[in-house]
């Protein structure tokens, strides 16, 4: 069916535009509208931005790459795709990511399903017509069969709050909206906020060009080395030559990428402490995500995790050469209960004359100046701030969006005390809508494009079985999605995960209700998936 031709079905006049609306143009909704066309749906996609990309048009900021391997970190779907791009480094940057997505809307002819520079402000269920009504900020309402939000999990800032920002004198930048002009910090006196993941790839960069960079630091992380580079390309030919192989060896990993826990290693504290530190030494060299593999229980003993920790705080004293900076830069928490980050040159950063850190731990940033950042009680002159402050994961941007279902409930209403689905697919009580690694799934804590195949993949499945038995609407059991919530919370509280605050509980937002949101086990969540829809759709009602 031509999408640009809008039929008419349902209950007597009712129109309908569209089989599926999709919201969002990152990696989850390029590939929502290549499988539902394929599957002979008709499709509308709406995106804020003003081209495709997701998380990779807004995240232009300096550093900015992703910390999974580029030969994993790309859609499988199409082998002859797989085969013809050739990725540049190891691990590839935005602007390298953001050319794949373009060459893939391109290749199979993906822009004519979207629209861009439009916000979807609300979409409501109507009952009597099982349709979905969406609207947005254009003015514009578009009926269709079912609604997919690929809104992504990190793509909702974290914005500035701080007193004061509206008297700063100087430029000021956020990381996730970064502008699309470059941005030159030659001469300037620069101060970054946050030194999560993203502040750990901005602050080695930026610290080249500017006169002098003051990093504020509430909260010290682990990073290991990336050890990123050129593309190996007798390695790149070499998984070309069986890239369906390695995607299946994959697929079955801890978090869908070829980092093997070998069940039959031994655990920490079943070798000496020389073959310990060996084999951390030999996971520092590799770079990468090698320490949550190092030894069987490395990721799940709380003592043997503490061991990992030791280490790494040792290295970081090793290579920051003032003491009083080292201390600072060393985590107390444990390695294993935030986001592992991987860095090029990170803590040698701290060694250039130009860089200071400044500790923020015990009383945060107080205010933003005029002239700059108010802390510890002195005020810092900058001619420019960078917040590098995170995001409101999960639900930050459906939240954004008046989703309302059955009964008029609204679903961040619904969801007030935390976010409740079953697969991570959909909440009950919303007919006909799906997330794309939503809340409840593995999401962040799998390759994401892996998990957002997987998740378009069954979505796709469930429109076509549908057709198939000439069903109208599929909604999620009430039973089945209270069942998965506590499914999740026990997943998470067999790790290490929920031993400290991280965004994974949303404690980096004021107000937010306290509760892990990703579903831990990637592949037992595949297995799960697979035993319901092997299972007539178990959880899942049609009508």
């Amino acid at each position: 069916m031509d999408e640009h031709n809008p039929k008419r079905g349902g209950a007597e006049t009712a129109r309908v535009d569209y089989d599926a609306v999709v919201v969002g143009a990152g990696f989850g909704g390029l590939y929502a509208v290549y499988k539902l066309r394929e599957l002979g749906f008709s499709v509308r996609l709406f995106e804020r931005g003003s081209d495709i990309g997701g998380t990779w048009y807004w995240n232009r900021y300096p550093g900015a790459r992703c910390d999974a391997p580029s030969l994993q970190y790309s859609y499988e779907f199409s082998d002859e795709l797989q085969q013809e791009w050739e990725w540049s480094e190891t691990y590839a940057s935005q602007s390298e990511i953001l050319a794949y997505l373009n060459h893939v809307a391109e290749r199979f002819e993906l822009r004519s399903a979207m629209q861009f520079e439009t916000t979807v402000t609300s979409a409501t269920f109507d009952e009597q017509s099982t349709l979905w009504r969406v609207n947005t900020d254009s003015g514009d309402q578009v009926v269709s069969r079912f609604c997919i939000l690929a809104t992504g999990c990190l793509s909702t800032m974290k914005t500035p709050d701080f007193p004061g920002l509206e008297h700063f004198e100087g430029e000021w930048f956020h990381t996730s909206n970064w502008p699309h002009e470059p941005v030159d910090f030659q001469g300037k006196r620069v101060g970054i906020i946050g030194t999560g993941s993203t502040g750990i790839q901005a602050i080695p960069v930026i610290a080249q060009s500017a006169a002098h960079l003051k990093v504020f630091q509430r909260t010290a992380q682990f990073s290991t080395p990336a050890r990123n580079g050129p593309m190996d390309k007798a390695y790149e030919a070499n998984i070309k030559a069986d890239y369906a192989g390695f995607r299946a060896r994959n697929y079955r990993q801890p978090v869908a990428m070829d980092i093997v826990i070998d069940r039959a290693a031994p655990k920490t504290f079943e070798v000496s402490e020389a073959e310990r530190i060996r084999i951390y030494e030999q996971c520092w060299t590799n770079g990468g995500l090698s320490y949550s593999t190092a030894f069987r229980d490395s990721s799940i003993n709380r003592a043997a995790n503490e061991d990992i920790s030791d280490f790494i705080r040792r290295k970081i004293a090793e290579i920051v050469h003032d003491p009083a900076t080292a201390s600072a830069l060393q985590p107390k928490h444990i390695y294993a209960c935030k986001r592992p980050c991987l860095d090029t040159n990170y803590f040698e950063t701290y060694n250039r004359p130009n860089v200071t850190l400044v500790d923020v731990s015990k009383h945060g940033v107080e205010s933003i100046s005029a002239k700059g950042i108010i802390a510890n009680g002195e005020e810092h002159e900058l001619d420019c701030i960078v917040f590098a402050t995170g995001f409101d994961a999960f639900t930050g941007s459906l939240n954004q969006i008046d989703i309302r279902g059955k009964g008029g409930l609204v679903l961040s209403q619904k969801w007030a005390a935390g976010p409740r689905t079953y697969l991570g697919l959909c909440s009950a009580e919303f007919p006909n809508l799906f997330m794309v690694t939503g809340p409840g799934s593995p999401s962040v804590l799998a390759n994401m494009v892996v998990a957002i195949e997987q998740h378009v993949n069954l979505i796709g499945e469930c429109l076509a079985h549908m057709r198939e038995h000439g069903y109208q609407s599929v909604e999620v059991a009430t039973e089945a999605e209270d069942d998965w919530v506590e499914q999740v919370r026990q997943a998470a509280d067999r790790t290490l995960f929920t031993a400290c605050d991280n965004w994974y509980q949303g404690t980096n937002i004021p107000g937010k209700p306290r509760g892990f949101v990703p579903y831990v086990d990637w592949p037992g969540y595949v297995g799960i998936c697979e035993a319901a829809v092997n299972n007539a759709y178990r959880g899942f009602v049609f009508s």
